[in-house]
């Protein structure tokens, strides 16, 4: 995932953009992923909140909208790994 400069408002709109593109499904399926890998309860947390706060980002700071796309690219980097 690229880093993104959270003062930087083209940042933030991109960030928040791909944060509006998952549904609460998607994120369903995610807190499921990361409760099985242990990832962590503030990790399991977060991304609950991402499931209630779906297509809303703009209801989210940039620090855990951040925080939740990594963890999404780091799930997804997991099963890619499991693929192989």
């Amino acid at each position: 995932m690229p880093e993104y400069d959270l003062n930087d408002p083209t940042d933030l709109d991109i960030m928040r953009g791909q944060f509006n593109m998952y549904t609460a499904d998607d994120w369903e399926e995610y807190v499921e992923l990361a409760e099985e890998r242990n990832i962590g309860y503030k990790n399991v947390n977060i991304l609950k909140s991402a499931q209630r706060k779906a297509g809303i980002g703009k209801y989210l700071s940039a620090k855990v909208i951040n925080w939740v796309l990594n963890l999404v690219d780091q799930l997804d980097g997991c099963d890619e790994d499991e693929e192989e």
